[in-house]
């Protein structure tokens, strides 16, 4: 792949690479962005992010909190595919935000972005509250992903407390060991919060992403409206969505 950006600031060191008409951000040695404008399906983990819009119809989804940009890979497919009102990006690296807004063109009325800590300014944050909600707050460690918060019971509160009736928060784990281990499951309060809840993975990798929702869903419904859009169904050959649902009993 052809380097075609680089930086280093202190502790961290950003990359953009190409493979073709693909963007790959590497922060650290770690991947943790793909963008091709061609292709806005990556077949990896960032589509599970996106996917929980589709429990829903249609321009249901139309503020859309997006915690940890990293390339801006997600809110690229939210745009293209859903087509919310407002999608309000944090980001701590403002070299994401760099990379974001530079080589994966993420700019817009329809997008804002936040150079902040997320926690702290969700914690600040008094405003109308989000239909959808993605926690993708990650940073490295010796080379790996790592989420950079905890999921307990004040960090999974204070998501759903900024969340609408019936909305949805989407949360990216490691593993789904790190998932069943999170305030979500773990806490029989938080547990009866939501309506419906279910576990997303990809065959491309371990993550495991949870999807909590306000309001009662089947996957079913998923797979429904996913079949509406040719390039999200997956029983098509030119579809690059593959993944695996399984719900998580509340």
């Amino acid at each position: 792949m052809a380097l075609l950006w680089e930086q280093h600031d202190g502790a961290s060191h950003c990359q953009v690479r190409s493979a073709g008409r693909t963007l790959r951000l590497y922060t650290n040695g770690v991947f943790h962005s793909q963008y091709n404008p061609a292709q806005p399906l990556t077949g990896n983990v960032w589509d599970l992010l996106m996917l929980p819009a589709f429990f829903y119809p249609p321009r249901s989804i139309q503020r859309v909190l997006m915690l940890g940009v990293g390339g801006g890979a997600v809110i690229q497919q939210l745009r293209h595919f859903v087509q919310p009102a407002l999608i309000t990006g944090v980001e701590l690296s403002e070299a994401h935000l760099v990379v974001a807004q530079r080589f994966f063109d993420v700019r817009g009325d329809d997008v804002q972005l936040i150079h902040a800590d997320a926690a702290e300014w969700l914690r600040n944050y008094d405003g109308e509250p989000f239909d959808m909600i993605v926690d993708d707050l990650f940073g490295e460690v010796g080379g790996e992903p790592v989420r950079a918060v905890r999921a307990d019971r004040a960090w999974v509160s204070l998501l759903y407390s900024q969340v609408t009736a019936g909305g949805v928060v989407v949360s990216n784990f490691p593993g789904r060991f790190d998932l069943e281990a999170s305030a979500y499951r773990s806490d029989a309060l938080l547990r009866r919060h939501c309506a419906a809840a279910f576990s997303l993975q990809t065959p491309q990798n371990c993550n495991a992403v949870g999807v909590f929702l306000g309001r009662a869903a089947t996957t079913r419904q998923l797979r429904t409206r996913l079949y509406r859009e040719p390039r999200l169904d997956p029983r098509r050959a030119t579809s690059r969505l593959n993944y695996r649902i399984r719900s998580l009993p509340r």
